[in-house]
């Protein structure tokens, strides 16, 4: 736990305890170019399993690995194999979702439910109020991206200007009604997550009964959305 960051953090070191979470990936592979980080630690922890960390050789290939691993490598090692070559990193070209389960944990982890109030000179109240559901990536994820639009069937994918992201946006009140809050209320979400969708899903029910066009309607979306993380 840190707490000056306010995190908390699950750790697995061990090699028997590391066997049981690659033997689980291997069972439900990832989907995002994670994957990839994925298959370059596989080989790491292979070359530790078999102690050929103790050799020179075995060690000088666990840093090529390292290199093309997430950041790469930290100053202190890069000063100490300033010859080194990085591994290949490994392209992943399928990504599509497979598993309903496998969406729920993502969105878990990297979805957004918003409550979305704006000022109007149109709306009689003075502002104009939305829901949207939307998942941000790095562009090297596009195709994941691409294909949440398919699987919900409503959404779309666009790239950020000049930015390397992009976002899958629901937007539609009757796309969020009829095709995301049935998905999630047949797949629950969990942790902080699943608050913010509970504080949605009274919005959704605040719009739907047409209650943000009042003062005590917008007031409490108001309060909804303060509350979301």
């Amino acid at each position: 736990m840190d707490r000056e960051k306010n995190v908390i953090k699950f750790t697995v070191t061990s090699i028997a305890d590391l066997e049981i979470i690659i033997n689980h990936f291997e069972k439900y592979p990832l989907i995002t170019q994670k994957q990839a980080d994925y298959l370059l630690f596989k080989q790491v922890f292979d070359l530790v399993k078999h102690k050929n960390h103790l050799t020179f050789d075995g060690l000088k290939e666990i840093v090529k690995l390292k290199a093309s691993i997430n950041k790469g490598l930290n100053d202190e090692l890069k000063e100490a194999y300033p010859d080194i070559i990085p591994a290949i990193r490994p392209l992943i070209v399928k990504q599509e979702i497979y598993n309903p389960y496998w969406l729920v944990g993502f969105v878990t982890a990297e979805g957004c439910f918003r409550i979305k109030i704006s000022k109007s000179n149109t709306h009689k109240i003075g502002y104009s109020v939305g829901l949207r559901f939307l998942i941000t990536q790095h562009i090297r994820d596009e195709q994941l991206l691409i294909s949440f639009k398919n699987y919900f069937g409503c959404g779309e994918y666009k790239q950020r200007k000049g930015q390397l992201a992009g976002d899958f946006n629901v937007n539609k009140t009757s796309d969020i009604f009829n095709i995301i809050i049935p998905f999630f209320e047949k797949y629950p979400l969990y942790g902080i997550k699943a608050l913010s969708y509970l504080n949605f899903c009274k919005a959704a029910e605040i719009i739907k009964s047409e209650k943000h066009l009042t003062s005590a309607g917008l007031n409490l979306l108001i309060k909804l959305k303060n509350d979301m993380d």
